[in-house]
């Protein structure tokens, strides 16, 4: 896993789209910036940062998952099949799979960043010699169209890492749509889901004891003064995730220690004592709230598979037609 302390690959990211939704969502009631604009280059680092901490289950339970059931959930489908990643990033967990499919025909990572999608096929020409890479620079959200020659492929998706849960549950079965249309017909769709659970342990995950996650959130005003000049002081803002029970999902959140006034894009920005700027959702799921979602995108669940301590859920999704005949377990197996 790479570590926040390693040299990361500069990225170039849209700062234009970056300078309005920051002066839109700062001037909402409610302060709010998506939480995509966390991962320039340095909050990419951070983020591999925090997926090592002792405190974020999220991706330890998900790897012990691949690790154990990688060979089932491609059984039969690598032969001649694209795998397409979805929102790919650095694709490590990615190679659990790849592992698992040495026929595989080719693998399409699908992300915003070139920068990302270039290191990654770099290293996996190394690992996987022969396996055709073939990143595409796409925002997934809006739908993926591949190749015309991948296209004629069967499809496997592969959407890790919970970043389902950073929609709202409408958007969430938008993007679920989105993707069963990029990989229907005949295709199936491995993603990544976290449980609800003891709200205790969802908060030391997303508020570590190193202060990474709060270096990882604080780096988005870093980002802003870097970027658009605006003038941010670190110091009177600090980070905060708390467990909203009503919604089920964590909500991240930099808050204003201070009254004050920031300029951001030659406007003036006031911030009251305690106002916040809310910048990441993570919802959970029950495994029948996910699958009740999926149904809705138009999918048929079938398989999940769960961690030791049941922690987190990957659930296997099937678009309709005859692919469905290569199962060889029922659902919930």
């Amino acid at each position: 896993m790479r570590r926040a302390t390693q040299r990361a690959t500069p990225c170039v990211f849209d700062g234009e789209d970056f300078g309005a939704s920051l002066m839109n969502g700062l001037s909402k009631p409610r302060k709010t910036l998506p939480c995509r604009f966390l991962y320039d280059t340095t909050g990419s680092a951070l983020f591999e940062e925090i997926t090592t901490l002792e405190e974020y289950y999220l991706t330890r339970a998900e790897i012990s998952i691949l690790e154990a059931y990688a060979t089932v959930m491609t059984a039969e489908r690598g032969d001649e099949a694209v795998l397409v990643e979805f929102g790919s990033g650095s694709s490590r967990k990615t190679e659990i799979l790849l592992r698992a499919m040495p026929r595989l025909a080719a693998y399409a990572p699908v992300d915003l960043a070139e920068c990302a999608l270039a290191a990654a096929r770099a290293r996996l020409a190394q690992r996987f010699a022969s396996l055709d890479v073939r990143p595409i620079v796409a925002d997934f959200r809006g739908g993926v169209i591949l190749p015309d020659d991948l296209r004629r492929l069967r499809k496997i998706g592969l959407f890790p890492g919970s970043t389902i849960g950073n929609f709202t549950p409408g958007e969430a079965v938008r993007v679920l749509r989105a993707m069963r249309v990029a990989l229907s017909p005949d295709g199936v769709l491995i993603v990544g889901v976290d449980l609800k659970k003891d709200a205790r342990l969802l908060l030391r995950a997303y508020n570590d004891s190193n202060g990474v996650t709060a270096a990882f959130n604080l780096n988005l005003l870093r980002r802003a003064n870097r970027e658009l000049g605006a003038d941010f002081d670190l110091s009177a803002f600090r980070h905060e995730a708390i467990y909203n029970p009503m919604e089920g999902r964590i909500e991240m959140r930099l808050v204003s220690e201070k009254e004050q006034r920031v300029m951001v894009g030659g406007r003036d920005f006031r911030f009251f004592v305690e106002e916040t700027i809310h910048t990441e959702n993570s919802y959970k799921f029950s495994i029948e709230q996910f699958r009740a979602a999926a149904r809705l995108a138009g999918w048929s669940p079938q398989r999940v598979w769960l961690d030791d301590s049941g922690l987190f859920s990957v659930h296997e999704l099937l678009t309709p037609g005859p692919f469905r005949r290569l199962l060889s377990s029922p659902a919930g197996d």
